[in-house]
């Protein structure tokens, strides 16, 4: 099932969430339901929090062109970073059509649960790094604008503010 996708500015985006205790039936169908969201958005990660709910829990796939490679990692948590970095042009489908350069380590060693609940251990690098990070500051309840300076961070922020306003106009 398509969720609905927070729009910034919304609270829930900036609550730290809470760790998943078990897999269960409700988890395994928030990660589905994720997976379907981020694909028909389109986008290559998504965080529970951006569907509204404050677990952790994120879903990501970073394939362009070929043979998908869905993942869902459970209270990811990164155990090791770079200390070279790399600057990517992130945007975020909680934030629509706003870019900018936000500059992350290069690769990080992330450890999670799986949806069997065993525990996974992956070294990420380039758009993958950069996702994987960008989705577990969602768990967190940071945004990528919050790398921004104060000014680029507002008038993207009332840009999305007069989004909603539209959207609201709409419905």
């Amino acid at each position: 099932m398509i969720r609905p996708i927070l729009i910034h500015p919304d609270p829930r985006l900036k609550k730290l969430c809470e760790p998943v205790a078990e897999i269960t039936p409700e988890i395994e169908r928030l990660a589905a339901d994720m997976l379907e969201t981020m694909y028909d958005a389109p986008g290559i990660g998504l965080a529970a929090p951006q569907v509204g709910v404050t677990k952790r829990l994120l879903v990501m796939d970073c394939i362009k062109e070929g043979t998908p490679e869905p993942m869902a990692l459970v209270n990811p948590e990164v155990i090791w970073a770079s200390e070279d970095l790399s600057v990517y042009e992130e945007g975020c489908l909680s934030i629509p059509d706003q870019y900018a350069d936000v500059k992350r380590p290069a690769e990080v060693q992330v450890r999670w649960m799986d949806l069997k609940g065993q525990m996974q251990e992956r070294q990420f690098a380039g758009i993958w790094a950069t996702c994987v990070q960008h989705e577990i500051d969602h768990l967190d309840g940071k945004l990528f604008i919050d790398y921004l300076g104060p000014l680029k961070r507002q008038m993207i922020t009332r840009k999305m503010e007069k989004l909603k306003r539209e959207r609201a106009r709409e419905v």
